[in-house]
């Protein structure tokens, strides 16, 4: 069959979009077609709006940050109005050195409920959102080569199966709950109204609002939010005179403790 390639992702800091991208332009290296690889890039909320139906014809790479061990809860909607009639998928989360926890299984599950056969399923690493030192500078050139490597395994598969058996992913259900940190006494702390603070270097080039996936940092006035913070990092990360910045305690020094304790480099996880 003449399928259609589709990279589909949500990448604030670009590291699911690095990896998603390899695996799709490699894939369509393997079929060895001329026409173009669709890409559809949902980071940006203006892009969350309309629902998109894929067909029998499409494979599509679908890729997600993980948030706490799971698939961000602020994309459930979104990513439940995007159907298939059949269409092939690979499910692939990115994570930050810590654990993938449950996210990988769950977008599994969604991506199969809406329509989608899942063949191929693989958990890669990216540098975490909090940090510039956890797991810096990946996915990187051992990453995308196993990326490389998976891609031909991915059409390898298609090519032997007629019925497309679907990934086996591990995972717990019902889905273990949302990664929470702990403060000095060990007890659950909740970071998820923390929000970024704007030092005095700030040049007001606007790139932080640009850049924030659910639009929430005011165009008029950058220190001030006027929606959700997801701590996605897409702002501080990408800010030119680093004038973006969190101070919440309880945040810090969970950034401290997963910088500490998460330094052994953990390899991609794939599964057909």
């Amino acid at each position: 069959m003449n399928y259609n390639i589709n990279a589909m992702y949500f990448s604030p800091t670009g590291t699911t979009e690095k990896t998603v991208r390899k695996l799709a332009s490699d894939l369509f290296l393997c079929f060895g077609k001329t026409n173009k690889i669709n890409y559809i890039n949902f980071t940006s909320y203006s892009m969350r709006t309309n629902a998109i139906n894929f067909n029998f014809d499409d494979i599509v790479i679908f890729g997600i940050p993980v948030y706490a061990g799971r698939v961000p809860n602020v994309l459930l909607n979104y990513i439940n109005s995007v159907k298939s009639n059949g269409a092939l998928a690979v499910a692939v989360v990115l994570y930050g050195n810590r654990n993938y926890d449950d996210a990988l299984v769950e977008l599994k599950d969604i991506l199969e409920t809406n329509g989608f056969n899942v063949i191929a399923a693989c958990a890669f690493i990216g540098e975490h959102s909090f940090s510039k030192t956890l797991a810096q500078d990946r996915p990187d050139e051992i990453d995308l080569n196993a990326a490389e490597s998976f891609a031909k395994q991915i059409f390898a598969k298609i090519l032997r199966e007629t019925g497309h058996k679907s990934a086996a992913v591990p995972g717990n259900k019902p889905y273990r709950p949302y990664y929470k940190p702990k403060d000095e006494n060990g007890d659950f702390v909740d970071i998820r109204k923390v929000t970024p603070r704007t030092s005095s270097s700030c040049i007001d080039c606007k790139i932080c609002a640009d850049v924030c996936p659910m639009g929430s940092i005011y165009y008029e006035n950058v220190s001030l939010l006027n929606g959700i913070c997801i701590k996605c990092g897409a702002c501080i990360k990408r800010c030119p005179e680093n004038a973006k910045y969190y101070d919440d305690e309880n945040y810090l020094r969970h950034k401290l403790e997963l910088e500490a304790e998460f330094t052994s480099r953990k390899s991609p996880e794939l599964f057909l």
